[in-house]
């Protein structure tokens, strides 16, 4: 028969999924799971997303939309935008997509050709390296440990910019980390961007309304105005309104990009459904009651989870200010047994905490840094004390 095309030979399915299949299968199979596992906020938009919709169901129109995004649903993201400090872009700049993920995605299709090189941090979300590899780009990878609190420095960019990359990619705050990048720290990766003008920047900052502690959403383009010729902003609906399953993403930047993104939407999507529309509209220009709660809550539960692994020996792991992550450094188990089970990597880890005691965490080696693993805490409250005290427990067992 036919083969395949090799790009499908680079594509691999989600790891974090994989853990959270495995977990609800045994859910299915009667076992008490708690799961620190897939990234979903876990709560729902405010009603008045929901009477969008039903309003755009009534009055369907049954036609095609734009395929940038309709005007309505641009000049919401714009107000958005202001709101967190980003000025001066008109619907031009812009583009929509099917989630932050099919954004990218474009971005990586329209701004690398074949064998160019992407740069980013590790950790790293997961489908940053399998878009990279699925387009066939060169890939650079910038560790950053737990021991420099999972951040990039000045200097580890000045070098791989020096490389001349075609795109460097940032996420801030953290996909698995938590971490936030503060003002100063900004302004300092800025001032080193400036001197490479040659190089595409994507910052993937969808938890930018998800930040604790007073430290504040930053981005390069506010430290080095000069930068937004070739820095595209992203955000989505996803994490901050609860609307993970509505799939709307947005890009921010030079009005080329946003053209050639919206050339791909014409060759693949066509257009944002329109109930989908009308309820992304209601959710960025309605009450913001629900995030803003929601985030109170996050910050809450990150206390908690910090508190928890504060009382493990050997556990490092830096304090996260945003998203609804903690990417804690377990690397004391390894070598260590839970019974007849001998924990080698994070993997064994995982699977033995699963095993054992009913909690499903993702490998840090899903994320690029295999000594950690990723605790998702926005499982339902009652669940969060209890899934913490067992990996407490798990790792008083250990020997």
């Amino acid at each position: 028969m036919p083969q395949l095309a090799r790009r499908i030979g680079r594509a691999k399915p989600s790891a974090i999924m994989q853990v959270a299949e495995k977990a609800k299968r045994l859910k299915a199979e009667g076992r008490d799971i708690i799961s620190f596992s897939i990234g979903v906020p876990n709560f729902l938009p405010g009603d008045h997303v929901y009477a969008a919709a039903r309003e755009a169901l009534a009055k369907d129109s049954g036609q095609y939309g734009s395929n940038r995004g309709s005007d309505a649903l641009l000049d919401a993201f714009l107000q958005h935008l202001d709101q967190v400090g980003l000025t001066g872009y008109t619907r031009a700049n812009l583009a929509t997509g099917i989630g932050a993920k099919h954004v990218i995605y474009n971005l990586a299709e329209a701004l690398l050709d074949e064998g160019d090189t992407i740069v980013f941090p590790t950790p790293y979300w997961t489908s940053y390296l399998d878009i990279a590899e699925i387009v066939d780009a060169k890939i650079d990878l910038l560790p950053c440990p737990a021991s420099q609190d999972y951040k990039l420095t000045p200097q580890q960019l000045d070098a791989a910019l020096a490389k001349k990359p075609r795109l460097f990619l940032f996420n801030n705050p953290s996909n698995p980390t938590g971490m936030v990048y503060g003002k100063d720290e900004i302004s300092a990766l800025a001032d080193v961007l400036a001197k490479y003008p040659d190089t595409w920047v994507i910052t993937d900052d969808i938890y930018n309304r998800m930040v604790f502690d007073g430290v504040g959403y930053h981005n390069f383009v506010q430290a080095r105005p000069e930068l937004r010729d070739r820095v595209i902003f992203i955000d989505s609906l996803s994490k901050t309104y609860g609307m993970p399953g509505w799939r709307v993403g947005f890009m921010a930047g030079p009005e080329s990009v946003a053209n050639a993104v919206t050339t791909m939407n014409s060759n693949h999507i066509t257009n944002l459904p329109e109930v989908v529309t009308a309820a992304a509209i209601a959710a960025l220009s309605g009450p913001q009651d629900v995030p803003q709660q929601k985030n109170i809550e996050f910050q809450g539960k990150r206390d908690q989870v910090m508190a928890a692994l504060s009382t493990i020996p050997g556990v490092v792991c830096p304090q996260p200010q945003g998203a609804f992550y903690a990417f804690p450094d377990i690397s004391v188990a390894f070598g260590k047994s839970h019974g007849d089970l001998r924990i080698e990597s994070d993997v064994d880890f995982c699977n033995a905490l699963l095993q054992v005691k009913g909690v499903a965490c993702v490998p840090g080696s899903a994320f690029g840094e295999p000594r950690a693993i990723r605790i998702s805490y926005t499982c339902p409250t009652p669940q969060l004390a209890p899934g913490l005290q067992r990996i407490q427990e798990f790792f008083a067992e250990l020997a």
